[in-house]
């Protein structure tokens, strides 16, 4: 008001129509008004949008055996492991991913989810106790997954947006294992293999101690790469490894990454749209007039 009134007055003093003074105080006001409202982003009236659901189906075989308390990587191999699943889990947020442990067998520990709290506590949960530790086998898990993976309730068109990814320490004892990835490699799933140890290796820790041998010496333990590269070979994989100086995961990451995932459904939703635009045009028309009005006082 006290600006309104002191508009006037310059207007008459200068011998100006005033009443162009009210035309600008209105613009003015109505333009910053309307900007105000375009900044936040009024959304009215209703129009249809097509909501596509895009992922990939991952399942991880991990090797439970008792090598994997081994302390050649720092804490243990099993919990620098338990650390970059949960990594991995977070890189695939959108895509379902189960576990599967395993050692001479191999045992469903989380079907396939979305859930990746879930599937956390299960990662959290993994230790050498869980399964019988009479050698290592990649065949059972590499089956599992496969089954799972390929069953028709579950599965969809596209087998390339499968994966399973097998990690272990050792050496693979199993018989069936080449034939199981070559069933793997004819089915599109793509297999990747992670080994976690180092050249040198460490002795196994046991609540008895560190584990012996029948001559009751120190088992030392060292990663054996040469079954998992052969099994990545034969299935048309890729091998990655974690050891003192080397760490794959991030290349693991980006590998999967870059394979497509599939749609799994489509639907319509019906939503309100954005219209800031038309108060914002509205905004800068009354500003251009504005800018054309000229007023003789010193006040505007």
């Amino acid at each position: 008001m006290a600006y309104i009134i002191k508009s006037v007055k310059a207007a008459k003093a200068l011998g100006s129509k005033y009443g162009k003074v009210f035309y600008k105080i209105f613009l003015r006001s109505a333009y910053f008004i309307l900007f105000l409202v375009a900044l936040l982003g009024p959304s009215f009236g209703d129009t249809t949008k097509e909501i596509q659901s895009i992922g990939k189906d991952i399942f991880i075989a991990v090797d439970l055996s008792e090598s994997m308390n081994a302390f050649d990587i720092q804490p243990t191999r099993l919990e620098k492991l338990k650390f970059e699943l949960k990594n991995i889990c977070d890189a695939f947020s959108s895509d379902r991913i189960g576990l599967i442990m395993f050692s001479n067998e191999a045992y469903m520990q989380c079907p396939l989810t979305y859930d990746k709290s879930a599937l956390n506590i299960f990662i959290e949960t993994l230790n050498t106790g869980l399964v019988p530790n009479t050698g290592t086998d990649f065949g059972p898990p590499l089956k599992m997954a496969l089954e799972k993976l390929s069953d028709e309730e579950n599965s969809v068109t596209r087998q390339k947006s499968k994966i399973i990814i097998l990690i272990s320490d050792g050496e693979d004892f199993g018989e069936q294992t080449e034939e199981v990835a070559k069933e793997i490699e004819s089915s599109g799933i793509k297999l990747f293999t992670l080994g976690i140890g180092t050249d040198k290796g460490s002795k196994i820790m046991t609540q008895r101690g560190f584990k012996k041998d029948n001559t009751q010496k120190d088992v030392v333990t060292k990663l054996n790469p040469a079954s998992l590269k052969n099994l990545a070979n034969t299935s048309g994989g890729k091998y990655f490894e974690i050891n003192a100086s080397q760490n794959d995961v991030a290349r693991l990451i980006n590998t999967i990454d870059d394979i497509e995932g599939e749609l799994r459904d489509s639907q319509k939703v019906d939503v309100s749209a954005n219209k800031y635009y038309y108060f914002l045009a509205l905004a800068l028309l009354l500003m251009m007039m504005d800018l054309l009005i000229r007023v003789k006082t010193m006040a505007i």
